[in-house]
């Protein structure tokens, strides 16, 4: 009898990516499928996407529709109600109230022939949900995950493997908790955030949101800089950082430390009101492609460091800081796996 297998489509605004699990919760492919998704043309488009995505992922690795138990979606927020997105900053204002739940579910049963468990949820809450299941391996450890990139994700994954929704599926939008600016040294008002709030959010001193306006004050401590002396867009300029980071450029290595400190003590934070036996640390800045392994264990080093006085005693000696193994393949894993723990066995 053939396996059962648990579909994850991740979906953003621009990249879409599948992949798969068994029932055992193993990953059917360690590499994900990609398409992109086109949400300039619309509702209907984006779905027949997703559907032809799948159509792709069984056909490459010899599997059909029959053995598809369950389907998990991975989208980003802020939604009105359970898979129904609201106004995104990422995503075509049309898409505001949309059921894209309603709609992916008839999709799939139209395909399948027969009606398909469907899982929907936060991106980043899905990515910690895979993440968590490798760093826990045999134990029962809640994990925290941190992901810093163009905003600042967050989850939280509790003892049962579930990750933390809320009651309106906010929880854990935990970059927009406000930072201790008195602790940071920067002159001014606290940074703006895109979501409006004017409290200065984690968010807005630890990603790339953020960084025209660090880079603004870090700049001045470097007036010989290449980059304090050029012309070039500011957007150009930040993102020059991270691949000068890598090369040890003085000017880079100082903003990232200081998002490194801000990311340390917003995580001792976060331990004290969830108590995780596990903190992962995923984002751009851990990715093995475009960081070294000197800029990724640098960058940790501080996290931890920058934690370490905030925590308490007991969590002091207990508590581990890791980087996330997964990139690219944890959200589509997360949606997979969060399909088989609420329709399959577990």
């Amino acid at each position: 009898m053939s396996q059962k297998i648990f579909i994850g489509t991740d979906s953003g605004a621009t990249t879409t990516k599948l992949c798969a699990v068994w029932e055992s919760g193993e990953p059917v492919s360690s590499r994900v499928l990609q398409r992109a998704t086109p949400s300039d043309q619309g509702r209907e488009a984006v779905i027949a996407s997703w559907i032809a995505g799948v159509d792709d992922f069984l056909a490459q690795h010899q599997l059909s529709w029959p053995q598809v138990a369950g389907v998990g979606l991975a989208i980003p927020g802020p939604y009105e109600r359970y898979g129904v997105f609201s106004r995104s900053p990422n995503l075509p204002p049309s898409f505001s109230g949309w059921d894209v739940f309603s709609d992916y579910r008839a999709a799939l049963a139209r395909r399948a022939g027969r009606p398909l468990p469907l899982i929907v949820g936060n991106d980043g809450n899905y990515g910690g949900v895979a993440e968590a299941r490798l760093a826990r391996g045999k134990t029962k450890a809640s994990v925290l995950m941190l992901m810093p990139g163009s905003g600042l994700g967050a989850a939280f994954v509790g003892a049962d493997g579930l990750c933390l929704e809320g009651d309106t599926l906010a929880g854990m939008e935990a970059g927009h908790m406000p930072a201790p600016v008195h602790l940071l040294g920067l002159p001014g008002q606290p940074f703006r955030c895109g979501c409006g709030r004017d409290w200065g959010c984690v968010e807005a001193y630890t990603t790339l949101s953020g960084l025209p306006q660090l880079f603004a004050e870090i700049v001045k401590k470097h007036p010989g800089h290449e980059l304090a002396q050029s012309s070039a867009p500011v957007r150009e300029k930040v993102f020059s950082l991270r691949a000068r980071a890598q090369k040890g450029d003085a000017l880079a290595l100082e903003i990232f430390d200081f998002q490194a400190r801000v990311l340390g003590v917003h995580a001792a934070a976060l331990v004290m009101a969830l108590d995780p036996g596990i903190v992962i640390i995923g984002g751009g800045l851990m990715d093995h492609e475009a960081t070294t392994p000197e800029f990724r264990d640098r960058y940790l080093r501080i996290v931890r460091e920058a934690a370490q006085p905030y925590l308490w005693a007991p969590q002091r000696g207990t508590l581990k800081i890791i980087p996330a193994e997964l990139g690219e393949l944890s959200q589509a894993i997360g949606a997979a796996l969060m399909a088989l723990y609420q329709t399959g066995p577990r």
